[in-house]
Order: C-alpha cells, then structure tokens, then sequence
C-alpha cells in the first residue's frame, strides 16, 4: 500500500511539474446551421499541436509550453480564422469564441472535386518571399500570377507576355533567350525560388513546365534585395512535391509546326510519407514566322523533400534547360522605309548558319528547421552555370539597297553562387507584436563573353535586298570563329568582356503589429558590401538601404498603406580628380490601397508611386571626356490590379498603369523634361474567362484577352527617347473544356492579325521586331 501510495505522489508531483512548465488552451466554436455537426480542426501553426473539435464545438489543447501563438481554425467550406493567443506557464488559457462563416469558393472547389475550374486569384504570398505577412497587409504593391492563369493562357515560357498579368509590367525587345521585362519603367532582376539568378545576358527564359506561379514584386525590397534598378523584381517559384497533387501529362501542337510534351509526376516515396519527389518534364520544338528561325527546348527537372520530423525538412532540387535556336538577332529588321515597310516575315537568318546552343544547370538545396513554435531557422545554397555557344546577327549598315549583315560570335559562359540564411518568428512586449525576419544574402557571379570575332555575312559587298530578298548564302561567305581557347581566355580580346559582381549583405526587419493587428508598422534596414567589375571597370562600396512601410486595416477586408524603400546600383570608373563614382540612389514612395471582396473571391489594389534616381552619370559641363555625377531621372505613376472570381464560372485579371520616365536634372538643360525608353504612358491589360458549372455545357470555358499599350517610348539603342511607336493592341481568344481528369484548349492569339511589332529609331534608319498574324495552339491533359 505505501508503495503505491508513494508512486501516487511520485505520478502527482512529476505532472504537476510538467504541467507547471506548459498551459492548457481550451475553447469554443461555432460553425453555420448548414455545416452540421462540424468537427473543426484545431491546430496551433508551425507546431504538431492540434486536436478536433467536438460535436457540440469545444476543444482543448493539454501540455503546450509557454509562449505566443497562432491557433487556427479550419473546416471544409468554411472559411479558416486565425486567432493569436498566448499560453502561460501553470495556466489555463481559454480562447475567444470562435464564429466561423461559409466560404462559398472553396466550397465550390469541394463539390466540384476543385480541379476543373480555373482559379486567377493569388492573395497569398510564397515563402521564398520571407514576408510574414499576407498580400492584404503587406506595405508593397505585389502581384501573383498563378498557375492556373498561365495554363489558360497557354504561355511556354517567360517571353510569351507573362508580364501582360500585372500592371506597369512590360516586355522589351528581346534576343529569344532570356525575358527582358521592365517595370515602372526600369529592369527587373529574375528570381527563381528567392535567389537572385539574374546575370548579364540571362538567365535562360523559365520554361513554365516547372513553374508553380510568379510574383511581381514592385519598388525596392530590401527584404530580397538593394543592389539593382528600383523597378521591383520577378521571382518565379517552381513546383515542389505535394503528395495530393495530380499526375499529368500533356501535348501541345499549333501554328508554325509547333509540337510541346510535358509530364509533371510526384507523389511519396516511402510508406511513411516524409520522403516526397516531384518530377517536370518536357520537350518542345517550333519554328516562327520568319523563315530559317525555329527553337529547340528539353528540360529536366527533378526535386526531393525529405521531412526529418515535425520541425526540420530538406529539399533538393535540380532544373537542366537547354536550347537550341537558330541565329540570334534574326527576329531584328532593319529599313531606311520606316516602320512595317517590310513583312513580318522577312529575316535575316540564312538556313546554313549553325545554331546557338544553351545549356543551364540549376541546383538549390533548402533546410527549413523549427527552433520552437514561434522561430523558424531557412537556410538554401544555390548554384548556376550557363553556357553559350554560337553567333548573332546584326546590321553592319543600311542603306536604300538593302541591310549589310554583319555576323558575330557570342559565345559566354556564366555562373552563380548564391546563398541565404534567415530566421523568422515573433516575441511580444507589452501590447505590441514584434515579426522579425533577419539574415544574411550572399551571392557571388562571373560572366565571359566572345563576341569579338565577327565578318560580313554574304560576303563584301553584298546587302540583302528588301524586295525579293535572296537567301542561301554559300557556306564560303559564312564567317568562320575560332574556338580553339577558353571562353575565359577569347573575353579578355580588343578588350574586355567579363562582368563580375561578389556581394554580401545583412537585413533586419521588424513589423510592428499593434491595436490587435489592425495597424502594422515595418522599420528595416539592409547593409550591402559588394564588389563588381564591368569590362576592366572595378568598384568597391558598403551601402546601407532603410525601408519604412506602415499599414492600417481598415476593416477585415480593406486595407491602406504607405512606402519608403530604397535601392543602388553600382558605378565603375571615377570623376576627373580621380575620386570614385558612387552608387546610383533610388528612393521609392508609394501608397496604396488593397481589398478583398465577395467573400475574398476577387481582390483589387490601388498604388500611386514615385521614384527618384540620383547620382546618374552625364557629362562633365568643364571637360567632355569625363562625367560627373548630377543627373536625376524620375517615375511617376499609378497602378490598378484586379484578379479574381468577380461572378460565379467569371474569373478575371484587369490591370492599369500610367507611367512616366522622365529625365529631371542634367547638365544638358534640352535634355531635362525628355522621357527615358523603355515604358508605354498607358498600359491595360485584360483577360476574362467564364466557365460553365452547369449541367449541360459544365467544365465549358471562353476567355478573351487583351494588351493596350498607348504612347510609347521604345527601348531605344542611342537614338533620342521620343514616343515614336504606334499605339499597341493585341486581341486572344480561347475555347476550353476540362473535367477531373482531362482538359482541352485551343487559343487563338492576335485575333485581328494585326501587324504588332517595337523597336525605334536607330543612326538614319529604323529597327523593329514583328509579331506573329494570327496563331494558334491546341493542348490536350490528361491527369491521373
């Protein structure tokens, strides 16, 4: 009897002590008539804590250490609410009551199995973003293009007008490689995962077989990024193992022999279910409109999810592109006639020059580990090597006789390696939530090129004409390269052709959550070093980047925001006494106002900005062989965005941007008022899909689409920056049909067969590249 009596106090006093170092949760929630009987899931986020709900709605949660906390509440068809609590030590915490509302799309998505219709709306940011909070609260316009918007548009890859989806985002002339997007006027910098992989002269165009969706981030964000123009930038977030997913395959064929397969599998690999894979592939070829221009694509792209426990995961992921294109540079025509004075589908590409050929390997390595259930510890490596080789054409001159072609190699070699280690969580102090994100970002890159062996294509001599042009040029007039050195070695030629940039930096951002999270405040702060050499010219600076946001909730479904970010660029060389240039300054002030409606089916946002950009390099008023840095070039705009479910079956995207470039201080007076190249005034964009989810014609779907461009400034090569273009628009059309298991499209793209087509002035003639008439492509899925 003692000696039970003694294991009685012995069982007593250990979980006494036990429970003296956790608190116990304890509540209540109410679900509509129409749920039933719901069992609710109860779970505390980022921790295996949870429990389910009884009949009669109440919960509780034993032996939870003390601390702060995200208790979330979930149920099919019902919208999820997330509550802070805190849990003390010894003590029992009894949570709020919870009233839970009908969520009318994922209940939609339930009854009709979700598969079948196509979701547009991105409210929701990725990881890779490192933002602790949703797009709604965040001080920062940024829009998500999702998967489901991509496939109804049927875009392959990056160049096919993704940028058409979110406002003030615009496609530049390109040379078929990588995606030249600007933004509010200036580049943007691609993105794959978080990681800055923008190079020189790439990376190569994503191919969207292994996309999952892409953020456009708009302004600086020293949370990702300081160094670079002030745009904002893109990041393409590729697919990762879901063991609910799909398996699917697919077939695409259309205009210009166009032929695409694409096979997206994954699942678990082990009974246990903490070992996940995903697998992408595909395969594509397809000529253009212009003769002797055609691209060969394969991409590989395998990913591995390792779950070590309910805390620690490791994902390894590997993406191999590689391409095979005709000549680069044949897409450009060149005429004294001025514009459209030539078809669209005049080249000047010779079906016996050998192609350029790009390989790209890709691989990141993530480990994601929770310190407790408030602290999250991210580490990822990532690493690129790309490699070129082949040629591109050019106009050596032009002339009422024809274009002399002049016939170059480029041959580069580019690698990158990259990364990053974070944490985030939250503490309290007083009434005040503090989310903080702080880390380290580095990131080290080389670029070689060769393009200095070049001769006349055709010989001497010999232009190629503008009416019946000639092509098969003998192999004999085809300019021979040398390749018997390195890259490495051929860059360092009549003069330098490497680009470097080695760059380490620290961030630290507190977002401020204060009257129960109806006001957010964000102080952030980024010290960069870095070091960069363009062509022979070396730079060396420490900078540091402030970023203040403020955000205010309105109610559950609104809110307003204000922004002051920073960013540099910088500048080789140095002034006439010598000293060093010092970086470009860009300074981005915005607001804005965002909103959820019907139930958080559609949203909108609403952004006015300006950025300034000082320190620029213009002539030296005393000496005109050197520069000095005075000049000073604004933006200015405003920015609408609209994406969603705005009806039943009725998704819709539907932006607008206003933008003005503009030079405002120079030494030049004639220059200061003149636009920079490189942005439309006026930009829309639209696409609307309606999808029938009625018996009958169900799983039938129309869209129509459109890009509107008016008053634009041409991303010029030395000519002036006048608005010399013709306004754009574009019409798309498309016809689908989809249950859960297969799907099928057709879309017709340019549906007036309109002659569209950029470029600008250049010396005493123009330059333009050409659309496609009206195209088409079909695809076929079938998913199991």
């Amino acid at each position: 009897m003692m000696k039970r009596l003694t294991l009685l106090v012995v069982l007593f006093v250990a979980t006494w002590d036990v429970y003296a170092q956790t608190g116990l949760l304890t509540g209540r929630v109410i679900t509509p008539e129409e749920a039933g009987e719901a069992l609710v899931n109860i779970a505390l986020e980022g921790t295996p804590k949870g429990t389910l709900t009884t009949t009669d709605g109440y919960y509780k949660l034993t032996n939870i250490p003390s601390g702060n906390y995200h208790l979330v509440a979930s149920f099919i068809g019902l919208k999820t609410e997330r509550l802070d609590v805190v849990v003390k030590a010894g003590e029992e915490t009894v949570v709020p009551i919870i009233e839970m509302e009908e969520d009318h799309q994922r209940l939609e998505e339930v009854v009709v199995t979700g598969a079948s219709y196509s979701n547009y709306l991105g409210d929701e940011l990725s990881p890779a973003l490192k933002l602790p909070s949703s797009i709604l609260e965040t001080p920062q316009n940024i829009q998500v293009v999702t998967k489901d918007l991509l496939v109804d548009q049927q875009a392959v890859d990056m160049l096919e007008q993704v940028s058409r989806n979110t406002s003030g985002a615009m496609m530049i002339e390109h040379w078929g490689t990588f995606a030249r997007i600007n933004m509010r006027g200036f580049k943007l910098p691609a993105f794959r995962n978080g990681l800055n992989v923008d190079l020189p002269w790439g990376p190569l165009t994503e191919d969207m077989s292994v996309v999952e969706r892409v953020e456009f981030v708009k302004g600086p964000a020293g949370f990702m990024l300081s160094s670079g123009e002030p745009g904002g930038f893109y990041n393409v977030v590729t697919k990762k193992p879901d063991p609910n997913a799909d398996n699917e395959v697919s077939m695409t064929m259309g205009s210009f022999n166009t032929l695409r397969a694409t096979a997206d599998l994954g699942g678990v690999l082990n009974k246990t279910g903490n070992l996940r894979y995903r697998l992408n592939l595909m395969g594509s070829t397809k000529q253009s409109h212009r003769d002797y221009e055609y691209t060969n694509r394969y991409t590989f792209a395998p990913v591995i999810e390792y779950r070590l426990n309910d805390r620690t995961s490791l994902t390894a992921e590997y993406l191999y592109q590689h391409a095979e294109l005709s000549v680069v540079g044949a897409a450009y025509v060149f005429s004294t006639g001025g514009f459209k004075s030539l078809p669209r589908s005049y080249t000047l590409g010779e079906p016996n020059i050998d192609p350029t050929t790009i390989r790209e390997h890709n691989a990141f390595l993530k480990v994601e580990h929770w310190l407790n259930s408030n602290w999250k510890l991210t580490a990822q490596a990532g690493f690129l090597d790309y490699l070129q080789e082949g040629s591109s054409l050019w106009a050596d001159s032009v002339t009422t006789d024809g274009v002399y072609r002049s016939l170059s190699i480029w041959d580069a070699t580019s690698r990158a390696e990259l990364g990053q280690a974070f944490v985030q969580g939250n503490l309290q102090t007083g009434n005040i939530e503090h989310r903080i994100l702080a880390g380290v970002d580095l990131g080290n890159k080389t670029y070689y090129a060769d393009w200095f062996q070049k001769g006349p294509l055709g010989g001497e001599g010999n232009p190629l004409a503008y009416e019946n042009p000639v092509h098969q040029v003998p192999s004999d007039a085809i300019p021979v390269f040398d390749r018997t050195e390195s890259i490495r070695k051929r860059a360092y030629g009549i003069y330098l052709a490497n680009q470097s940039t080695r760059y380490s930096a620290l961030y630290l951002q507190d977002e401020l959550a204060l009257f129960e999270n109806r006001l957010r405040l964000t102080l952030a702060g980024r010290y960069t070093t870095y070091r960069s050499a363009v062509y022979g010219a070396t730079t060396d600076d420490a900078v540091f980047t402030p970023r203040v946001g403020v955000s205010y909730s309105l109610d559950k479904n609104t809110s307003v925001y204000a922004l002051y970010d920073q960013s540099f660029l910088p500048q080789s060389g140095a002034d006439k006494q010598g000293r060093a240039f010092e970086p470009v300054d860009g300074v981005d002030i915005e607001a804005g106002i965002k909103r959820k409606w019907a139930d958080g089916r559609w949203n909108s946002s609403l952004t006015v900005y300006q950025i300034t950009k000082e320190n620029i390099l213009t002539t030296d008023p005393e000496d005109i062989n050197f520069k000095v840095q005075l000049g000073e070039a604004q933006s200015k705009g405003i920015e609408f965005d609209l994406q969603g479910e705005i009806a039943r079956g009725l998704n819709l995207i539907l932006n607008y941007a206003n933008t003005d470039v503009k030079v405002t201080k120079d030494n030049n007076p004639a220059v200061v008022g003149t636009r920079l190249s490189g942005h439309a005034k006026h930009m829309t964009n639209g696409w609307l899909k309606y999808q029938f989810k009625n018996h009958g014609f169900k799983g039938l779907g129309l869209s129509l689409g459109y890009q509107y461009q008016l008053d634009r400034s041409s991303w010029s090569w030395g000519a002036d920056n006048e608005a010399i273009l013709p306004d754009y628009f574009r019409l798309d059309g498309a016809i689908s049909w989809k249950n859960d298991d297969f799907s099928i499209g057709l879309n017709v793209n340019n549906l007036l067969n309109d002659y569209l087509f950029s470029g600008s002035a250049y010396a005493s003639y123009v330059y333009w590249q050409a659309e496609p008439g009206t195209n088409f492509r079909l695809n076929m899925t079938y998913k199991f």
